[in-house]
C-alpha cells in the first residue's frame, strides 16, 4: 500500500476540510435566505372548516414573522388527495406548504389510486395539536355512560346507528375504533359533513355521533344532546368532567383526535423545515395564538419535525389496521 507523505496527507486533508464547509455554506443559505418570496400554503379541504381556520391562524403569523405572504389556497377534492397530490409533485423548496390533519395518514387505506404516501413523500414540519371527539348521542337513547351505551348496543336489535361527515373521516374512525375495541355492531350513516349529520343526530333519526367539541359543547349545554366521553386519551380541558372513553368504559387501547400540523415534500432541505419548526414552536407559544386556536377546541400538544413524523407513520399504521379489520374495500 502506497504510504502519503506528510504533504500529500496535509493536501487531502485540507481538501476534505474545505469539501466539509463548501457544503455547509451551500445548506446554510437554504435556511438564512428564506423566505425570499411568497409561500403557498395548502388546504386539501373547503374554506371555512376547522383545518382551513387553523391553517390561517399560523399562516397569517409565520407572515409576520418572516415579512413574506404566506398564502393559503384551499385545494379540494377527493378526501383531501387532490391538493395533497399537487403538494407532493411540487418542488421542494419550501414554498408550497401542506396543512395536514387525520385523512393524510388514512386516505392510502382507503383510495387504491393515491400516488403519494404520508411517510414515503412528505417530510414533517410541526405539530400543532388535536381537536377532541366528544361521543353524543340523542336524549331519547337510554344511555347515560358508555358502558351503558356499550352495554345497549350488545342487546340492540337492529344495531344503534352513528353518523359521521364521511367515510375515513374522524367522526368515522372514532366510531369505527369503539366497535371493534369494544366487541359491538355498530351501524355506521355516513354524511357529506357534519352539518347534515349533526342535523339527524338532533332529530332522532341516528343514535349516536363522535362529534367534534366545538359542534358538540353548545348542544350538550342546550341539552338537546347528552355527552357520554371524550375520544382522546386525556380529558378536553373545555370539558374536564366528561371522561374519556378509556376510562369510562375501560377500553384502554381507546385514542381518537383530529390532529393539525403542516408537511412539506420530502426532499425540502432539511435547513427549511428545521427553521420552520422551531419558529411555528415560538408562535404556537404565543398567548393570542393559543387562545385562537384554543377557541377552535384544540387541545395544544406541539410537536417538532421529528416528532411528527413518527406520530404520522404510526397513526398511518394504526388506521390501516383498523380498516382492514373492519373490512372495509379501498375505492
Amino acid at each position: 500500500m502506497q504510504t502519503l507523505s506528510p504533504i500529500a496527507h496535509a493536501a487531502r486533508t485540507l481538501l476534505a476540510c474545505s469539501l466539509v464547509v463548501n457544503a455547509a455554506a451551500h445548506a446554510q443559505p437554504a435556511a438564512d435566505g428564506y423566505p425570499n418570496k411568497p409561500v403557498k400554503v395548502i388546504v386539501p379541504f373547503s374554506a371555512g372548516g376547522v383545518v382551513d381556520s387553523v391553517a390561517r391562524i399560523i399562516s397569517d403569523r409565520l407572515s409576520s414573522q418572516y415579512g413574506k405572504p404566506f398564502i393559503v389556497e384551499n385545494k379540494t377534492g377527493a378526501g383531501g388527495s387532490i391538493g395533497t397530490d399537487y403538494v407532493a409533485k411540487s418542488a421542494p423548496d419550501g414554498y408550497t406548504l401542506l396543512a395536514v390533519s387525520p385523512s393524510h395518514a388514512v386516505a392510502p387505506a382507503l383510495q387504491k389510486s393515491l400516488t403519494w404516501d404520508p411517510v414515503r413523500d412528505f417530510k414533517a414540519i410541526a405539530g400543532f395539536g388535536y381537536v377532541p371527539n366528544i361521543i353524543v348521542v340523542h336524549p331519547s337513547l337510554p344511555a347515560k355512560t358508555m358502558a351503558e351505551f356499550i352495554a345497549l348496543a350488545k342487546k340492540s336489535d337492529p344495531s344503534l346507528t352513528y353518523a359521521t361527515a364521511g367515510l375515513g373521516t374522524s367522526n368515522h374512525l372514532s366510531g369505527e375504533l369503539l366497535a371493534q375495541e369494544a366487541k359491538i355492531s355498530l351501524a355506521h350513516v355516513p354524511y357529506k359533513g357534519q352539518s347534515e349529520a349533526l342535523n339527524d343526530l338532533l332529530s332522532g333519526r341516528v343514535n349516536m355521533m363522535p362529534l367534534t367539541s366545538a359542534l358538540a359543547i353548545p348542544h350538550v349545554k342546550s341539552g338537546k344532546l347528552r355527552a357520554l366521553a371524550v375520544t382522546t386519551a386525556k380529558r378536553s380541558s373545555a370539558s374536564p368532567d366528561l371522561p374519556t372513553v378509556a376510562e369510562s368504559a375501560q377500553l384502554p387501547n381507546y385514542n381518537v383526535g383530529t390532529w393539525f400540523g403542516f408537511v412539506a415534500p420530502s426532499k425540502t432541505p432539511a435547513p427549511v423545515l428545521q427553521k420552520l419548526s422551531a419558529d411555528i414552536d415560538k408562535i404556537l407559544a404565543q398567548p393570542e395564538v393559543r387562545t385562537k386556536l384554543e377557541s377552535l377546541g384544540m387541545e395544544m400538544a406541539p410537536q417538532n419535525a421529528q416528532q411528527f413524523d413518527s406520530f404520522i407513520a404510526q397513526e398511518r399504521d394504526k388506521w390501516r389496521a383498523v380498516i382492514q379489520q373492519a373490512g372495509i374495500e379501498p375505492n
